[in-house]
């Protein structure tokens, strides 16, 4: 188990944030060629890998969500925990990553594919053009490792826009800064309720009676946000809270966005978060993130996520949410759909649910709130899919961090159940 974290310790020294990876495509590429596997890159960038004659595919995606520092990942084992200092650490999918480099030095028949910009709307697998060869696929992308998942949410990215002018006012102009926000990933952790910076934000600016000068928030679209910072003219003198750090600029005439209280009334009127929720399964059914806000060449910009675990939902999210924005006057367009994974139990779910239970008795089989990419690879290829992971708690965010005993179960897991088939 010792040699998947040095793994991973390996590739948090390379730069893959989302976009930006082909410094880890060269690396992934290289290692495979040095384990004599036959590698075939496509156009977006996904990497196959085959040695032998398998029967099973493991799947990892190589970039990650870059928050803080990253891409510098400074890692560090505390309490039992893999964290990152100051940054994302890039366990979802590094360790599965590493977890496959693993198993490509140990067994002579295997599959792998490595797959490119999972983290910006499973851009990579969208535009796969490999062909799996064998009859099964296990990807490594959850995060919870008492579970195997059979089906996932689809999802749909929104986009909002609205023109503003500028205008001549006079008052007390302050500097706000979100604080003490957690983030997160927008389907694991949207059940919390973590607090939005964004929706906090436009709260105290509005019970405040502010006027907008600038506004901005939020990190990535799977991001619940956790920044936020804005200029804002107040009448009257505003203070420092739990959520909002108030500093007073100066006093004197200025520009003020004229959209200002159609911004806020906005961002207050709409529903960010959980919208359904499935009781048989105990999940999150419906969920959508106001993820980012952006305000630039006289152009406020939204960019939200939603996500469902049916089809009609997401759907019907999609439709609402592209209504409301109309309903205030913004253009408003939507893109990158794709449909939930609705899987069964199969012969591949029980081969590792039986391997699973010996490490973890309470194990189950489920369905996850956030995107898989083996739900969009099941409906091209007709495969036996799954999916496993080690715990990974606060992913997308500056506060994730594994657990180190997680990935040695899940380690344990992959390896029987490749012995089991080869």
């Amino acid at each position: 188990m010792q040699k998947v974290i040095d793994n991973f310790k390996d590739l948090c020294k390379i730069p893959h944030c989302s976009y930006e990876t082909e410094q880890m495509k060269e690396f992934l590429v290289n290692y495979s060629k040095d384990k004599n596997f036959i590698v075939n890159i496509d156009k977006a960038g996904n990497i196959h890998a085959i040695k032998g004659n398998p029967k099973l595919c493991l799947q990892s995606h190589y970039d990650m969500v870059c928050m803080g520092n990253a891409p510098k990942v400074d890692v560090y084992e505390e309490n039992g925990y893999l964290k990152a200092k100051n940054s994302s650490l890039g366990a979802d999918n590094g360790i599965g990553i590493a977890i496959m480099m693993s198993a490509m030095n140990q067994f002579e028949n295997l599959e792998c594919l490595f797959t490119n910009n999972e983290e910006v709307g499973l851009m990579g697998v969208n535009s796969l053009e490999h062909t799996i060869k064998s009859g099964m696929l296990l990807n490594l992308d959850h995060e919870s490792d008492n579970e195997i998942m059979i089906g996932c949410a689809g999802g749909v990215d929104i986009e909002a826009t609205l023109h503003y002018e500028n205008i001549k006012s006079k008052g007390k102009i302050y500097e706000l800064q979100a604080q003490n926000f957690k983030g997160g990933h927008s389907g694991i952790n949207i059940i919390n309720n973590e607090k939005s910076s964004i929706k906090e934000m436009a709260k105290f600016i509005k019970q405040n009676h502010g006027k907008i000068i600038f506004f901005e928030g939020g990190e990535r679209v799977n991001s619940i946000p956790k920044h936020a910072k804005a200029l804002v003219c107040f009448e009257n003198e505003v203070k420092s809270n739990e959520w909002i750090k108030c500093e007073f600029k100066s006093e004197k005439e200025f520009e003020i966005c004229n959209q200002s209280d159609k911004l806020l009334d906005t961002i207050n009127s709409f529903s960010h978060g959980v919208r359904a929720y499935d009781k048989n399964l105990g999940i999150v059914q419906t969920s959508i993130n106001l993820a980012t806000l952006k305000m630039q060449n006289n152009k406020i910009e939204f960019g939200l996520f939603a996500r469902s675990n049916t089809l009609d939902g997401l759907k019907t999210i999609e439709f609402e949410t592209l209504e409301f924005f109309k309903t205030f006057g913004y253009q408003s367009k939507s893109f990158n759909f794709y449909p939930p994974w609705e899987g069964k139990p199969n012969a591949l779910s029980d081969l590792v649910l039986k391997a699973l239970k010996k490490v973890s008795p309470e194990a189950k089989i489920s369905a996850i709130h956030a995107g898989l990419e083996c739900g969009i690879i099941e409906k091209k290829q007709k495969l036996l899919c799954a999916s496993i992971g080690p715990n990974i708690y606060n992913p997308h965010s500056t506060d994730e961090h594994c657990e180190i005993a997680s990935i040695e179960k899940i380690s344990k897991v992959v390896f029987e159940v490749l012995e089991n088939l080869n």
